[in-house]
């Protein structure tokens, strides 16, 4: 089927009259409910076309597309070769894989082809390794587009240089136009601001005339933004590989396509020569003078990327400040803002470039002439009035009145982002309050939480329930459970850690002999914990625990969203009918069921040097169950050596009582293969997230997905999966 060409009427009455008004309805409807995938400069949402839609498009109905919608109040802070992203996309078409098609134009918007695949940020985060393979395609890809012509391409602005080898004049060019667009557009607002920190107003100006001579080299397309975000590792192996987000193409020297390539995907810095070994391996096979002079003028667009970024680096640092009104804020700004004066500093030949006390007295500053509500600065005043109220059904303790709450409440606001860490579920910052012999944790839950399936028992319950039961089990205490207004939900809990090391220091690999002896003793003094109170249907004595567990992973892998169950079925994992089914003939024994933290990774897992060795922490997915299913869980998030494995399975044994243990050595490979399953789903799911960072639960880092994966199928009974596209597999390494 054909696809629709050109611009499409706009908005209005000839849009309704002949039916088009059906795509700017489907573009606000998927705008309330459509997967979004935040670009820098665009909002973007993936929607499967309605069959109306798809008639006017020319695709099929349910064919996914994404919508791009500029970002509303944007500043201009990146450099335009060209205003019309179509009309670049409409000049590749056919000249390299897998661009992007313009389907639609309408008033603030662009419908697009949809690009199958998973960005390769969500993969391979940020300032890691990539795989050597990723590396190839890539290059290999950039070099694809150097030989598409000049005559190809929309027309280019009037300073462009004559010749198309003129690579001095194209990096003056470069320079004159992030004056124009970025320095002099946010002059009016910002210029104070960079005056302050030393960045004078003519400094990109100097930059462009001091450029020197440059080696001739024949000019190409450019991407000119191929960051991890913009780099699709596809589905299939056909092509493997392709770049999206051609709205700040331009049409130049090569060089500066490396050059932002290498500064924007964040490489460590012992990758950079093999990728300008593979760029140049690449460039010799299609536009061989590509790579004349590249020693020693690949530095200079370096030196001009790094030059040009101090300015929407620092732009966005005060943004961030404007509605901001906490120190956690202008310590992540005032940092920032040092990384560009320091990367711009030699480029642009910057002077006495300030400390980072200075940096944050000139932003404090900014924002106080900016503010709103210059009530709401946080220097100089006593910030905004904190208003809380106590969770009712909670009891107040008399060792921590209302006095003491406040006072955290109030220190949490002014903490340092030093004193703030996360875990998978909240955030958590450790203050001091004067009066009580410790510090403690004010823990807030994450928005994005991840999704763990089931049904558990509240945290601050369970850590009182501990508390109250005597058991020889190390807990925090919960001190106060209550909401700040508008309601947001906090806890604050004495934080557990030796020398109040932020964030507390966990085991490295795994246990050792004592600690794991220490954990084995806490799980059996869990067993006290009276669980009618927590759980009373997971008691009665018909109640199947196991069962339970399958159903919740079956209806955790049906509750995945569209990008993660699609990838999921490419890689070979069954969808949740299919699962249920390959699981309904596991079955274990029935055991007593207990109290059972539900999550015992060694992220959670505290040394401490108290008897216990252990202080167990994050009981937010706790439960009443099985207690066997804690034990292997464990095992598994913890990759136990084969060694110690053994000894907590035999002390397990010994130390609980025979009503918990139970034909164990018969069950406890069947809770195994279960949470291999479980991994594959969700970690796979964390990586299309983008939450790489967070992925593999705090497993050894040798166990890749990859690894995961072929576990997962031989668990289910399934053949190993066969990539479909190598690269998928060398990304998730």
């Amino acid at each position: 089927m054909g696809t629709t060409s050109g611009p499409l009427p706009l908005l209005g009455e000839r849009a309704t009259s002949n039916g088009l008004s059906a795509v700017p309805a489907f573009v606000a409807q998927g705008r309330q409910t459509g997967q979004e995938s935040s670009g820098h400069h665009n909002r973007n949402f993936v929607l499967p076309v309605t069959e109306q839609v798809a008639r006017i498009l020319g695709k099929e109905a349910g064919t996914p597309v994404t919508v791009r919608i500029p970002r509303e109040g944007a500043l201009p802070v990146v450099i335009r070769t060209w205003r019309n992203e179509a009309e670049i996309l409409d000049a590749l078409k056919g000249k390299l894989p897998l661009v992007p098609e313009c389907l639609y134009r309408g008033d603030g918007f662009a419908v697009h082809s949809y690009v199958e695949g998973v960005p390769l940020s969500s993969l391979c985060e940020y300032g890691k390794r990539v795989d050597t393979s990723i590396i190839e395609a890539q290059t290999e890809l950039i070099a694809q587009a150097a030989p598409v012509p000049r005559t190809a391409l929309p027309p280019l602005p009037s300073t462009w240089p004559a010749e198309d080898n003129d690579s001095r004049g194209f990096l003056r060019v470069l320079a004159h136009m992030a004056d124009k667009q970025i320095r002099q557009r946010n002059w009016p607002v910002f210029g104070a601001l960079f005056t302050r920190l030393g960045v004078p107003a003519d400094a990109l100006g100097r930059y462009a005339e001091a450029v020197p001579e440059m080696t001739s080299r024949p000019f190409g397309l450019l991407h000119c933004d191929l960051h991890r975000d913009n780099q699709i590792v596809s589905y299939g192996d056909d092509p493997p590989f392709a770049n999206v987000d051609w709205e700040l193409a331009s049409y130049g020297d090569p060089l500066h396509d490396l050059a932002t390539h290498l500064v924007r995907m964040r490489y460590p810095d012992d990758q950079w020569d093999d990728v300008k070994s593979f760029w140049s391996r690449a460039m010799l096979g299609v536009r061989p003078r590509a790579t004349d002079g590249m020693d020693r003028d690949l530095g200079h667009y370096v030196d001009f990327e790094r030059a040009q970024s101090v300015f929407p680096d620092v732009i966005r640092a005060a943004k961030v400040l404007e509605a901001a009104c906490d120190q956690r804020s202008l310590d992540v700004a005032t940092a920032s803002v040092r990384r560009a004066l320091e990367a711009a500093e030699k480029p642009l030949k910057l002077r006495n470039v300030p400390a980072e006390e200075e940096i944050e007295e000139i932003l404090c500053q900014w924002r106080f002439d900016h503010c709103a509500d210059p009530s709401r600065i946080w220097r100089g005043s006593a910030g905004p009035k904190i208003r809380w109220t106590l969770e009712r059904h909670f009891p107040k303790r008399p060792d921590f009145p209302a006095a003491f709450i406040h006072k955290a409440l109030e220190r949490e606001v002014r903490a340092k982002d030093k004193d703030v860490f996360r875990d998978a579920t909240h955030s958590n910052t450790v203050v001091r309050v004067p009066g009580f012999d410790r510090p403690v944790v004010v823990r807030r839950k994450l928005a994005e939480a991840p999704r763990t399936g089931g049904s558990h028992v509240g945290e601050h319950t369970v850590l009182r329930a501990i508390e109250e039961s005597g058991a020889a089990v190390a807990v925090p205490r919960v001190l106060a459970v209550g909401a700040t207004r508008p309601y947001y939900e906090f806890a604050i809990h004495t934080y557990e850690a030796p020398r109040g090391n932020v964030p507390p220091h966990h085991s490295v690999g795994w246990l050792s002999p004592q600690q794991a002896n220490a954990l084995i003793d806490q799980c059996a003094a869990l067993t006290e914990v009276d669980t009618r109170r927590l759980d009373p249907v997971a008691c009665e004595k018909g109640f199947d625990f196991f069962g339970w567990a399958k159903g919740q992973l079956v209806d955790m892998v049906s509750q995945l969203p569209t990008r993660s169950r699609q990838l999921a079925e490419k890689l070979g994992l069954p969808d949740a009918e299919a699962l249920r089914e390959i699981m309904r003939p596991w079955t274990v024994s029935h055991r007593k069921p207990a109290l059972v933290h539900g999550n015992l990774s060694l992220l959670n897992l505290v040394p401490s040097d108290h008897d216990l060795e252990l202080t167990i922490v994050g009981w937010d997915m706790a439960l009443v169950g099985d207690p066997l299913y804690d034990l292997i869980r464990h095992l598994y998030l913890a990759g136990s050596s084969s060694g110690i494995r053994e000894l907590m399975i035999d002390r397990w044994r010994r130390r609980l009582d025979p009503q918990f243990t139970t034909n164990m050595v018969d069950d406890w490979p069947v809770y195994w293969n279960m949470e291999v399953v479980r991994s594959a789903y969700v970690e796979l799911d964390r990586v299309v997230a983008g939450e790489a960072a967070n992925a593999f639960s705090g497993r050894r880092t040798e166990d890749s997905y990859a690894w995961i994966l072929g576990a997962a199928t031989r668990a289910l009974g399934l053949r190993p999966p066969r990539p479909v596209n190598p690269l998928l597999f060398s990304a998730l390494r």
